[in-house]
This record gives structure tokens, sequence and C-alpha cells, in this order.
């Protein structure tokens, strides 16, 4: 783990910052224990394919990147949330995702929350966005839940933001 970047607490999980290890266990297609069954999915072999290529950022960088999402209960990784950054014009983009074995419990909401809560907290971040499919509606009530507002729809994707200034609701 980066001992720099503290993992972000939220009442149900712990979110820690991916490592290069992590990695590459998804990249080469090992198991670890701490896995849940059906973890990773295939959006996080994506995410880990990436951070092999471009390396996984570390130190104030490493805020802006891929986290996992671990169960405070089981101890297992469920998903994986992250920001990519930093930021561009002040924007940074949230990513989620969520096993199936664990959706439907609110993982996601509490990620993303944390995470948003997170974002606008750092300096030069004033806005955090997210595409999502609007077909999706499970994940469109995600990012709603998190305190992001409809923005656009171009038919294929829809984006959604929230600026600094206006904190994501809370976990409650």
């Amino acid at each position: 783990m980066d001992l720099l970047t503290p993992p972000v607490l939220t009442g149900r999980l712990v979110l820690p910052v991916v490592t290069a290890a992590h990695v590459a266990a998804v990249t080469s297609g090992r198991r670890l224990p701490a896995w849940a069954p059906d973890f990773p999915s295939e959006g996080d072999r994506v995410i880990a394919g990436m951070l092999d290529r471009e390396g996984v950022p570390a130190g104030a960088d490493a805020h802006f990147g891929q986290r996992l999402v671990v169960e405070r209960e089981t101890g297992l990784t469920v998903g994986g949330v992250g920001l990519f950054g930093p930021p561009k014009d002040g924007r940074v983009e949230l990513g989620y995702g969520i096993v199936e074995s664990r959706r439907g419990r609110g993982y996601a909401t509490e990620a993303a929350r944390a995470m948003v809560e997170l974002a606008l907290g750092l300096p030069g971040v004033t806005e955090v966005v997210a595409g999502v499919d609007p077909t999706n509606g499970a994940s469109v009530r995600v990012l709603e839940k998190a305190g992001l507002t409809f923005r656009s729809d171009d038919g294929d994707e829809s984006r959604y933001s929230i600026v600094s200034g206006r904190r994501s609701p809370s976990a409650g």
C-alpha cells in the first residue's frame, strides 16, 4: 500500500489505493485470497491493464487513481472506485464498479460519495464528472445519490457532475 496515501474509510468499506502488486495479480490472472469469488470484473481488468501500461500513481498523485472497494466485515475486495486525474481545468472523472455478487447493497453509492468528498477537498479540483450508460438505471441512481446532477446526454452516454461548494449527501 502507498503509505503516504491512507485508505478512505466509510461505514462499511475501506478504500485503499491500488498497488503495483495488485495490478500484477489482476493482469497475470493470479487470484489473491482477499478477493470476492467474482473479483476482478472485466472493468477491473481493463483498469489494471491501463495501470500496468501507464504506472500506478504514487505519492500525492495516488489520490487520482484507482482504489479497491473492500468490505470491512469480510475483508474481501468487491470492486473498484477511482478518480481519473490530476485535474484538467479543475475537473476529475469518477469511475466505479462493484462485482455482481455484492451489487444491491449500496456499496457503489457509499464508495462514490466518499470519493466525491475526497476529490472536492483536493487542491485544484473544482468539479467531479462521470459518464454513464443512460439505460443503466442503477448506476444513474448511484451518481444522483452521490450528489452529481445530470448535465448532458449524447444518446450513448449521459454526463453528470458536481461542482465544488456543493457537497455530496452524507452516507447517513
